[in-house]
């Protein structure tokens, strides 16, 4: 078989693909790119998944046998709590045993930078090229074992504002979805007057036959718990504990392009973060707006946090994320983080002293109302392709009566409408899926435009 890494890794279904020789070989290929490039340590971490430890213990087999030093989580750790200590441990690369949000059927080895970050496209593909070139050296089981995840923990504490939480008893749901962050929000929270309630917190391979990805249609439980116990604010985390969902006060799940619009109104004006801001070509409109009445300067990328990453590295960014639930914060490391998301959420409610659907309600009266949307559609083979080529070729002039100002092409094909509104269509470059995205002023407006997109699949043969 050809194993091939995606846009944050290789993952594949576990005894099928994602196998022990598999491993093997991606490691061998993983410590012959070290070893060309002077390379001596490596980290290694993995999440709650059927066999990961298994699989980790594999991976630092692999390393030691090749002369490294390796060290290894001493249980199951977050991706950004393995990409913390790469960079803290400076260690040259860190390896992460995940497929993320995936499903329970698969597994995944994803490589991150000394920085603390993702790979970068260079460091993937070379170490794609090498998988197969040499055998998998293994037989030394001698490594460094460490706790990562007290060492997270009091690092995210230490981006606590002093005194920031009321000295009263509040409630905070959090639904690790049996990932990486059980029992972690508690930690964080330990020494405040905060009660943290956790539910799908232990250990699950199947993930409760749930996908561990933390959007509104996979979380009811979390929704239905916070109004249950009163809680101010429902916090889940996916399955390696990058991305985050929201969930307000009522119950009501809070879209992924708020989310991100919240975190950076508290990054810069609350905690006076001082840089530019990033986001991909799918996010909200009202980040524009932020950062022209902020006075920051905004970067535009396509889908996937790897091109926020890079700009970590290159540019002083403040705040950066994508509309997936993924965001990366200046002061942090550049990496998504779901907890530390989630615990910003929580400060903002305090700093504020209002509730969560309040604070929104303001965002609102300030930039203007918005309102999300994002379909996942099966299509026949490269239908959606099809279509994207075809409305880049032939770009619309209106759609469900709303006439297009500006055409973005950066990733897909983006329609931006007169009031700011905008779609986009994105065809999955590893299945038959069309990803629509849609944002409008208005509620009933989303439904509207969806509609139409959707129609025009039918012109697509």
């Amino acid at each position: 078989m050809s194993i091939k890494f995606g846009t944050d890794g290789w993952r594949a279904v576990i005894a099928k693909d994602f196998t022990f020789d598999n491993v093997a070989k991606v490691a061998q290929a993983h410590a012959d790119h070290l070893k060309e490039n002077d390379g001596k340590k490596v980290v290694v971490g993995y999440d709650p998944r059927f066999m990961s430890e298994e699989f980790a213990s594999l991976v630092a087999e692999v390393f030691a046998s090749n002369g490294f030093e390796v060290i290894l989580s001493s249980g199951i750790c977050s991706t950004p709590a393995l990409s913390l200590m790469t960079r803290e441990l400076n260690a040259d690369e860190g390896v992460m045993i995940t497929a993320s949000h995936n499903t329970y059927q698969y597994n995944g080895y994803k490589i991150k930078g000394g920085y603390g970050g993702p790979a970068t496209p260079e460091i993937i593909s070379d170490v794609e090229k090498r998988i197969g070139e040499n055998k998998p050296k293994t037989g030394v089981t001698k490594w460094e074992e460490m706790d990562f995840n007290h060492y997270y923990v009091e690092k995210l504490k230490s981006y606590l504002t002093p005194g920031v939480f009321k000295q009263k008893p509040e409630k905070v749901i959090h639904d690790p979805m049996h990932g990486s962050t059980m029992g972690l929000l508690h930690k964080a929270l330990e020494e405040t007057f905060i009660d943290v309630i956790e539910i799908n917190h232990y250990r699950d391979a199947f993930f409760g036959f749930h996908h561990p990805e933390p959007i509104e249609k996979n979380i009811p439980l979390l929704m239905g718990k916070v109004v249950a116990e009163e809680a101010i604010l429902g916090i889940a985390n996916d399955g390696d504990g990058d991305r985050v969902g929201i969930v307000d006060e009522g119950g009501e799940f809070v879209n992924t392009q708020l989310g991100y619009v919240l975190l950076l109104l508290h990054t810069i004006r609350n905690k006076k973060v001082p840089g530019a801001v990033a986001k991909t070509v799918s996010t909200s409109y009202l980040v524009d707006r932020i950062c022209e009445k902020e006075g920051r300067k905004l970067y535009k990328t396509p889908v996937g946090f790897k091109y926020i990453a890079e700009l970590f590295l290159k540019e002083k960014i403040a705040f950066g994320g994508e509309e997936s639930g993924g965001y990366g914060f200046g002061f942090h490391i550049p990496e998504r983080d779901g907890l530390l998301s989630g615990l910003m959420i929580l400060e903002m409610i305090h700093f504020h002293g209002k509730p969560l659907t309040q604070i929104i309600e303001d965002v609102f009266r300030e930039f203007g109302t918005a309102y999300y949307k994002r379909l996942d559609l099966q299509v026949e083979g490269d239908q959606g392709r099809k279509l994207v080529e075809k409305l880049k070729k032939e770009p619309l002039k209106e759609l469900a009566g709303f006439k297009i100002k500006e055409v973005d092409t950066t990733d897909g094909v983006k329609f931006i409408f007169e009031n700011d509104g905008w779609v986009l269509f994105r065809a999955s470059g590893t299945e038959p899926v069309l990803r629509i995205y849609v944002e409008m002023p208005e509620k009933h407006q989303v439904e509207e435009v969806l509609e139409a997109a959707k129609k025009l699949l039918g012109g697509v043969k």
